[in-house]
């Protein structure tokens, strides 16, 4: 298999068995293990390659352990510490990490729960491990851009120079990268005023920032359903019709509250890559009914498109949020089967079982 697919198929059986691992044992034997083999390619059964509760003591501190050194030629290349995935790692959870990281060879370290991986080196100080991620790795959340770094981190690919090179600026594009998303999801006052005083004429006062904290959240889910569409609108044609805002929100140019509509809040969290999965779902499914009948719903582990909002109607499931992505398409005895797809266009491919679920509940 290629480095992709190995890393398609073990983010598969984390997203699969998750809710099932309780332990730190049970995630080192379930997850870190197959990653430390399969992804990084190094045998976890040779000693010389991979030596578990790894001990060197360090100052005070005897018979410490950390839960995996990778070695390469004698020597340690990368530690790895290990947490329970039931909870997010965190940088608390890296003491035995920085002393060790000092002690030994290695310019690499991890700190994991087996479904996220951070990965640290020496940037801000020579043999001290940096407070910061160079590089985080969520196996239920691929980003593709990353995965050339990772195989750098393999047996086959380890290129040390090329890693420590790459680290800084995959530092700081990837966290702010996160703080961008965080600030689409949760604004903060900061850059809610950094907008407000770009579009508004008055004073910013309280009232004002409680205004835009409605108004900036708004215009950020809206900015990306758009965004949605310019591309769905690419992708499918002229001859698809999308639906997009025929109008702006207004901005406010006096003190007095805007009352706004506002997006109902959510614990679930729908991507961009579901509302395009779901647009062509629709336009498939618009060849036996009218566009308005085709609606969808959210929820924690897919997305269902349905005819008429109705839950005992579905047209397809798109379960997306694993590496490996499937279409889930229903029998007439309400029994899914998920087909596994590569990328949206395969989504044409069942355009026939998609018409079929539609006329079923004419």
């Amino acid at each position: 298999m290629e480095f992709q697919d190995r890393l398609s198929a073990l983010a598969n059986k984390v997203s699969n068995q998750a809710s099932l691992i309780g332990t730190e044992e049970a995630t080192k034997n379930a997850f870190v293990m197959p990653f430390i083999s399969s992804i990084l390619g190094y045998d976890v059964f040779d000693p010389l390659e991979v030596v578990p509760e790894f001990t060197a003591d360090v100052g005070i501190k005897k018979g410490e352990k950390v839960d995996y050194a990778i070695m390469r030629d004698g020597e340690v290349q990368i530690l790895i510490e290990c947490k329970a995935s039931t909870g997010a790692p965190k940088i608390e959870h890296a003491s035995q990490l920085f002393r060790y990281f000092a002690t030994t060879n290695a310019r690499i370290a991890a700190l994991t729960n087996g479904v996220i991986w951070q990965f640290f080196t020496d940037l801000d100080a020579p043999n001290r491990m940096d407070a910061k991620p160079f590089l985080v790795l969520d196996l239920l959340d691929i980003d593709d851009t990353l995965i050339p770094e990772v195989q750098k981190l393999s047996k086959d690919s380890f290129d040390l120079e090329s890693i420590i090179n790459a680290a800084e600026e995959l530092k700081y594009v990837g966290a702010l990268k996160r703080e961008i998303a965080g600030q689409f999801r949760d604004p903060s006052d900061e850059w809610i005023k950094f907008f407000a005083q770009r579009v508004y004429e008055g004073s910013y006062t309280a009232r004002v920032r409680e205004q835009f904290t409605a108004l900036v959240t708004k215009a950020a889910r809206q900015f990306l359903t758009e965004s949605v569409n310019d591309r769905l609108k690419t992708a499918l044609g002229a001859g698809v019709a999308v639906k997009v805002p025929d109008h702006e929100t207004p901005v406010p140019t006096s003190e007095v509250a805007v009352q706004d509509d506002l997006d109902r809040d959510t614990e679930i969290e729908t991507t961009l890559e579901e509302l395009e999965g779901y647009q062509i779902v629709k336009a498939i499914a618009c060849g036996e009914t009218k566009p308005q009948r085709v609606t969808h719903r959210d929820a924690k582990s897919y997305f269902a498109v349905l005819l008429d909002d109705n839950n005992r109607k579905p047209i397809a499931r798109l379960h997306f949020n694993s590496r490996q992505k499937y279409i889930g398409l229903l029998d007439a005895e309400k029994v899914e089967t998920r087909h596994p797809i590569n990328g949206l266009d395969e989504i044409y491919e069942y355009a026939d079982a998609i018409r079929e679920a539609v006329v079923r509940y004419r």
